[in-house]
C-alpha cells in the first residue's frame, strides 16, 4: 500500500558529511492524507560532532537534552526502516535540497544503503518547497502569503504563522512536520494542480514532459529544446524561474541534464576562455527539482520584460556564434566535480561510488551480528573506507568495550577533528572545512557580542561552550 511519510530533521549544523541529526519527526499518512502513525525522537550527540552555535539557538535543543536520545547508529537504522517501507513516498519542506542528503550521509556513515528509499519496493521522494513555489506563482488563492521586509517569504515558519497551519515553536521537527502536512492538505484540494505537480517527481513523467518542450533549433548532435525552469536556487527576485535551453546530458554524470540560462546578458560576452565565468548551467535530474514548464505566454508573463528581452538577444547570439556555443556545450558536458585528495571516510560517499554486492551483504551481516561478531567482520570489508566506517560505528556507540587498536584509531581521528590550526581541518566532499572546536568557540563569542540574545539562548550557548572545553 502506498503512503506518504512527511518528515523533518533538526541537526547539529549544516554540513551534511560531518554534522548529525539531533531530532527526527515524521507522520505517515494514506494517500488521502489521513494520519496512520507518527514518530518523534531525539538522537544522542556523537563524541566527534562539534555542534554549530547558530543551529543550537535555532532549534533550542540543549546539549544535555540530546544526551537523552538514542545513538545515531540506532536512529539511522530506525529511520532507514521507516523510509524504506514498501510504497513509501517520503517528503517534507525543502527535503530534497537538505534533509534527504543529510539522511543519505547518515546512512552512508552507518553502512546502510543510502539510495534505496529513492526507488526500491515502490519507494520514491517528493518535496513541498517547489510545489509551494508553483502555487505562489500560479494558484495564489489557496493560501495567505507572508512577506518579510516587503518581499514574499516562503519560509515554512512564516507560512505557518500566516496561515495557522500548526501550533508550537518553529524548528521543532514535529511542529514543522505538522505544518507541512497541513500545507499539503491546502494544496491537495486543488486536485488538478496537485496531480500535475506530483508528476514532476515521477522520473518518467518528468522526462516525457522535458522531451515534449518545443525545439528552439537543432544541430548535428541533438535538438535544443527551450522552456522555463522553476527552482528555489533562482530566488524570489527572479520569481524563482528562468528561461533555459537544453544543451544535453553530462558525460561523467549521465543522470544530469544540462539547462543553460538564457536571460543573463553576460552569456553574450562568452569567449573560449571565459565559459566558467559567463555561463550559468542548471543541472537537473529527472524526478527532482527544478520544475520544467513549456514557454507559454501565461508563464512567461510573470518574468520581467527586460529579462525576456535579454533571452531573445541570447538566442540570436547563439545562432550567430555556433562555434562558441558548441564550446559551451562541450565544457559543461565534460565538467567533473573536483576530487578531494585524502577525503575522510565520513565524507567520501560520492567518491567511493556504489558498494559491491559482496560489501552490501557484509553490511547486512554486520548489522545483525553481536558486538563480538561486528569486531570479527571489520577485517572482511574490501576497502579502507568501509573498514574505517565500521570501526567508527563501534567507537561511537560501544566505547566502553573497545579493543585497543580501534581506540587508538578513533583517538587519532579525534585529533584531526580538533586540529591545532583551522588550516588543518578536515574537509568535506565540496572542499569545505569541518567546524573545529576552536572555530565553534569563536562563533559563540561573536554571537554573544554582536547579536541580541535572550536568556534561554545565552544559557544554551554557555552549555555548549562548557561542553566544547570539557570534551575537546
Amino acid at each position: 500500500m502506498n503512503s506518504y511519510l512527511f518528515y523533518d530533521l533538526e541537526t547539529s549544523g549544516l554540513n551534511k558529511a560531518f554534522d548529525q541529526i539531533i531530532q527526527f519527526a515524521a507522520i505517515r499518512t494514506d494517500m488521502q492524507l489521513n494520519e496512520i502513525e507518527r514518530y518523534n525522537f531525539l538522537v544522542k550527540l556523537r563524541p566527534d560532532v562539534i555542534p554549530s552555535p547558530k543551529a543550537l539557538i535555532t532549534h533550542k535543543i540543549s546539549i544535555s537534552k540530546t544526551m537523552t536520545g538514542i545513538s545515531e547508529y540506532e536512529a539511522a537504522k530506525k529511520i532507514h526502516c521507516l523510509i524504506n517501507e514498501p510504497g513509501t513516498i517520503s517528503l517534507g519542506y525543502n527535503t530534497l535540497r537538505f534533509d534527504d542528503e543529510f539522511l543519505r550521509f547518515a546512512f552512508h556513515r552507518n553502512l546502510l544503503p543510502p539510495y534505496t528509499h529513492q526507488y526500491n519496493h515502490g519507494c520514491r521522494r517528493m518535496d513541498l518547497f517547489p510545489i509551494t513555489i508553483m502555487f505562489r506563482l500560479y494558484r495564489e488563492k489557496v493560501l495567505s502569503w507572508p512577506s518579510r521586509n516587503g518581499k514574499p517569504s516562503l519560509k515554512l515558519a512564516d507560512l505557518n504563522t500566516e496561515n495557522r497551519l500548526a501550533t508550537g515553536a518553529a524548528h521543532d521537527a514535529l511542529v514543522d512536520v505538522e505544518a507541512t502536512l497541513a500545507l499539503t492538505r491546502c494544496f491537495i484540494k486543488e486536485s488538478d494542480m496537485w496531480n500535475y505537480l506530483s508528476g514532476h517527481f515521477l522520473k518518467e513523467v518528468d522526462r516525457q514532459r522535458a522531451e515534449s518542450l518545443p525545439v528552439s533549433f537543432q544541430n548535428d548532435l541533438f535538438k535544443h529544446t527551450e522552456g522555463l525552469l522553476i527552482s528555489s536556487e533562482l530566488g524570489a527576485d527572479m520569481q524563482f524561474q528562468a528561461p533555459v535551453l537544453f544543451i544535453g546530458n553530462s558525460i561523467p554524470y549521465a543522470n544530469q541534464t544540462l539547462w543553460l540560462r538564457m536571460d543573463l546578458p553576460e552569456l553574450r560576452e562568452t569567449t573560449m576562455d571565459s565559459i566558467h565565468e559567463t555561463t550559468w548551467v542548471i543541472r537537473k535530474r529527472f524526478g527532482e527539482p527544478g520544475i520544467l514548464l513549456p514557454p507559454l505566454e501565461r508563464y512567461i508573463n510573470i518574468i520581467e520584460k527586460n529579462r525576456m528581452v535579454e533571452c531573445n538577444k541570447s538566442f540570436e547570439w547563439i545562432r550567430s556564434n555556433i562555434g562558441i556555443f558548441n564550446s559551451i556545450i562541450k565544457y559543461h558536458q565534460q565538467f567533473r566535480y573536483p576530487e578531494i585528495p585524502n577525503l575522510d571516510a565520513d565524507a567520501a560517499l560520492y567518491q567511493m561510488g556504489f558498494h559491491t554486492q559482496k560489501t552490501e551483504a557484509l553490511c547486512r551481516e554486520f548489522h545483525l551480528a553481536s558486538f563480538a561478531g561486528k569486531l570479527t567482520l571489520i577485517s572482511q570489508f574490501q576497502t579502507p573506507e568501509t573498514k574505517t566506517l565500521a570501526s567508527r560505528i563501534l567507537a561511537r556507540n560501544f566505547s566502553e568495550v573497545l579493543p585497543n587498536d580501534i581506540k587508538t584509531q578513533f583517538a587519532l581521528y579525534l585529533s584531526r577533528v580538533n586540529p591545532e590550526s583551522s588550516e588543518s581541518a578536515l574537509v568535506d566532499y565540496k572542499g569545505e572545512a569541518r567546524t573545529t572546536p576552536a572555530g565553534a568557540l569563536m562563533d559563540i563569542q561573536k554571537i554573544k557580542t554582536e547579536e541580541k540574545m535572550e536568556q534561554p539562548q545565552l544559557k544554551l550557548l554557555d552549555e555548549l561552550e562548557a561542553y566544547l572545553i570539557q570534551t575537546f
